[in-house]
């Protein structure tokens, strides 16, 4: 078969990007490893930035959104037994976030895919090879229903996540790979209970962090974090409970409702960057060329904003014949991504434990909280890395 893009993976970069090269008129076709169900099962981020929500509406597949999601006004930062409010509005000149979980997202953009009749290969496993990248005739060879299929285009989009074949098939002294791993894990429990609050809670503790978060009025995301070492059928739920009770200040604890989880498992943190993130005409975007700490809520939106970049550059290529979006996208969404990845490091660093710094650790985090929450300057440099940097 033949089409102009041929898009990696089927999570919301990929469903993204394909539905805005559909609305350009840009024939686009979609592999992903796994089955729809399982895409659908992962439970991931839930806070979008104002650059994410217009793609959605740019897309066509925001209604939803509007009528389900929450817009968030601020956050607040709970240390030494107090919260201490973020105001993003006042702080940024009017902006806000949007809190809408990515299955949501995934599942809107899906079902507009499925809606305009635009092609989709789930369950590929392996078997997807990229061949030819590095020349003008690009190729994606896969295997579905035991039969070898070839897809001829002209560009490649690797949206197939930190383990994915895209970046897996550029050779390794092509790339050049930045990270950090850190040193414990956030332990995440979905329920369906009202939240303990109508904004998010980011809690620096002696015990260690911890957050409230919410996917609708509804349903509540919490963490805790936990060392590397714990496994997550060590924690029942009323263990988690507990210790989410330990970390917060009386007001929250006392409107903490408990309730069975829907799901719960512990994800390990790290700060990664491949560079660059074109290779001729395969192009890398989202998880595939970076991961971030979910800290700063950045990692669903450099991914949106890596797409901006990509389906303004393909459009420009058909549209005006130039080069010049595709020439510039590693460079400006790399520009961005750096950024992104020094606030969730910063962000991360600020609020979490670290094994092995001793008591003079926490009294410095607690000085340096004191002094963001008190100074207008430093309140606003957070809010507006948390909302989003201008792209």
């Amino acid at each position: 078969m033949r089409t102009q893009v041929a898009i990696i993976g089927a999570g919301p970069s990929g469903l993204l990007l394909g539905q805005l090269l559909h609305k350009a008129g840009i024939s686009n076709v979609i592999l992903e490893r796994q089955s729809a169900d399982y895409v659908l099962g992962r439970i991931r981020a839930g806070v979008l930035e104002q650059v994410a929500v217009d793609l959605m509406e740019e897309c066509g597949v925001a209604d939803r959104m509007h009528k389900e999601g929450l817009v968030h006004e601020g956050i607040e930062l709970l240390f030494q037994g107090q919260r201490h409010r973020i105001d993003f509005p006042g702080l940024t000149g009017g902006k806000t976030v949007m809190v809408y979980g990515q299955t949501e997202v995934t599942r809107d953009l899906m079902a507009a895919r499925s809606a305009a009749g635009l092609p989709t290969y789930y369950e590929v496993g392996d078997s997807v090879r990229l061949h030819g990248f590095d020349g003008t005739s690009p190729k994606v060879t896969f295997r579905k229903d035991g039969r070898d299929e070839e897809i001829a285009c002209d560009f490649i989009a690797g949206c197939d996540g930190y383990h994915g074949v895209s970046r897996a098939s550029v050779p390794k002294d092509a790339i050049r790979e930045y990270e950090k791993v850190y040193p414990f894990g956030w332990l995440g429990l979905l329920a369906d209970v009202p939240p303990v609050f109508h904004e998010l809670i980011y809690a620096n503790t002696e015990r260690g962090f911890a957050l409230c978060s919410m996917r609708s009025p509804t349903r509540s995301r919490y963490y805790v974090q936990v060392p590397l070492t714990d496994k997550v059928e060590e924690w029942s739920d009323d263990a988690f409970y507990d210790e989410l009770s330990r970390r917060l200040d009386p007001e929250a604890r006392e409107r903490l409702v408990r309730g069975p989880s829907l799901e719960k498992s512990i994800a390990p943190l790290r700060s990664f960057v491949a560079e660059p993130m074109r290779f001729g005409r395969l192009f890398l975007a989202g998880d595939a060329a970076h991961i971030v700490p979910p800290t700063g809520a950045k990692g669903l939106n450099l991914a949106a904003s890596d797409v901006k970049y990509l389906s303004d550059g393909i459009v420009e290529h058909y549209r005006e014949r130039s080069s010049a979006g595709l020439d510039h996208y590693s460079d400006r969404a790399l520009r961005r991504v750096w950024k992104a990845e020094r606030f969730s490091w910063w962000f991360t660093s600020l609020m979490h434990k670290f094994p092995g710094e001793g008591p003079i650790a926490q009294k410095l985090q607690e000085a340096e909280l004191d002094y963001l929450v008190n100074s207008k300057a430093a309140s606003m440099s957070l809010a507006e890395n948390y909302v989003g940097l201008p792209l």
